[in-house]
């Protein structure tokens, strides 16, 4: 097993991590899925109509560029709505859920049954159900298009940004798929499969024993449990390579679909943060499409909160009544901050958090914990030419020259520069310490959208 050490990056020492325990949340009498949100990418078509009868399983959508990968339903009932947004895309569609909980199968495969399939059965399966959208290509970060086959696969077992699901407490009980569906993984390259692990922490037999695998250590302050770190260490990418990432957690679910031969609807995620009562903080067992309500809406610490579908450092912002999306493992509760402090700038700051040591707290706590909410504690300033971006990088390219040349639409140079190697995500420790307030995630994906458009 290789181990690498990662200097560079911020651990943010916020309030409000989960609790290991398992909760499971009641499910919803209707479940509800948005798929212009969850498939920004795709343009999809429908194959159901308000009215029709659906197993857990049936398909609800196709992909129009790819008619084989379909969004299916994630429990038995009636489509009692289909809602359109703008430009008549499908925004909402809602499942009133029946008593028996039908469901679509096909012939289940153990983890040996799997590894004497060939790979385009393998694939049907994946596109049949959604799964394939589990797993993700770089560059861009879209759905794995199964006619360009990796070099390689990267499968993220560790997660340093705050209060995303431990594996640790997820995996227990559910070895079988994780190895099926590394098993599964095995067969869509001819490339390696790289596990990495946290290397902060303990790791059991049952990841540093997976088989199918190479097996990465990784140590250090978060990104350092960001895929795009672990593929610039392992296996760069450069112009015209193709490389496939996918989360430990996700693989899970695509170990359990091919076990069982039936769309698995349940599994676990975490909902934590400051903006939740203490003891709302926990992982919870959950029916995708089933809403977070009684958790997000009825357990708020604050009047007012913000819920980000992912990490306090970077995700987009969802409803406190938001149904458990196909995608992502946990959401981030903070208090929505509207305060201002006058002259705050003057004060000694003893109970305000500065990453910069700017404030005193800093010297004289610096184990604190804090209770931080939105806000930005500054307007939009000018851009200026630091390198303090740098010092929470650990890929190795300019973040200062990268941005520059993506807001001048200089696609050659930000290639040049490394872009093609990075995810949105990556910039968000160092959005969190931009003293210009800059919005450095937005930016860089404006950046991978144009690149795309134009072609590499």
């Amino acid at each position: 097993m290789a181990s690498y050490t990662i200097k560079k990056g911020l651990n943010l020492k916020l309030t409000g991590a989960p609790d290991v325990s398992i909760r499971e949340l009641p499910a919803s009498p209707q479940r509800v899925l948005h798929p212009a949100q969850d498939y920004p990418n795709l343009k999809l078509r429908p194959k159901v109509k308000e009215g029709d009868q659906v197993k857990r399983g049936t398909p609800l959508f196709f992909d129009k560029k790819n008619p084989a990968f379909q969004i299916c339903a994630p429990a038995a009932g009636t489509v009692s709505a289909i809602e359109f947004g703008p430009r008549r895309v499908f925004a909402k569609v809602v499942i009133d859920v029946a008593g028996q909980d039908d469901c679509e199968a096909v012939a289940p495969l153990s983890e040996q049954a799997v590894l004497g399939t060939d790979r385009d059965t393998i694939v049907h399966q994946l596109q049949q159900f959604g799964f394939s959208s589990l797993i993700r290509t770089r560059p861009f970060d879209r759905t794995m298009n199964p006619d360009q086959p990796p070099k390689s696969i990267f499968v993220n077992a560790m997660a340093t940004a705050p209060f995303q699901p431990d594996l640790a407490v997820v995996l227990p009980g559910q070895e079988s798929a994780f190895r099926t569906g590394l098993a599964v993984l095995s067969r869509l390259t001819e490339g390696k499969v790289h596990l990495c692990l946290d290397g902060n922490k303990t790791n059991g037999p049952e990841l540093t024993g997976a088989p199918h695998v190479e097996i990465h250590s990784f140590k250090g302050p978060h990104p350092a449990g960001n895929t795009s770190v672990h593929i610039h260490t392992i296996d760069p990418i450069s112009p015209g390579d193709v490389v496939w990432a996918v989360q430990a957690l996700d693989v899970i679910r695509i170990g359990t679909l091919f076990e069982t031969g039936k769309y698995p609807a349940q599994r676990i995620i975490s909902l934590a943060g400051p903006g939740l009562k203490e003891n709302a903080r926990a992982h919870y067992k959950v029916q995708e499409g089933s809403s977070l309500a009684p958790v997000l809406a009825e357990q708020k610490a604050f009047d007012e909160v913000r819920c980000v579908a992912g990490t306090a450092f970077f995700g987009p912002k969802v409803s406190t009544d938001s149904p458990v999306r196909f995608h992502g493992h946990g959401i981030t509760v903070l208090e929505e901050d509207r305060s201002r402090l006058f002259l705050g700038w003057l004060l000694p700051g003893l109970k305000r958090y500065s990453l910069s040591r700017a404030y005193a707290s800093t010297w004289l706590k610096p184990k604190k914990t804090w209770t931080l909410g939105t806000s930005q504690n500054g307007e939009l300033r000018p851009m200026v030419l630091t390198g303090l971006y740098d010092k929470y990088m650990p890929i190795n390219l300019m973040v200062d020259f990268l941005v520059r040349a993506v807001l001048a639409k200089d696609s050659s140079e930000a290639i040049q520069l490394g872009i093609l190697e990075t995810v949105p995500e990556d910039f968000a420790v160092a959005a969190f310490a931009c003293p210009s307030k800059m919005d450095l995630c937005g930016i860089i994906q404006k950046g991978l959208d144009q690149i795309e458009q134009e072609g590499i």
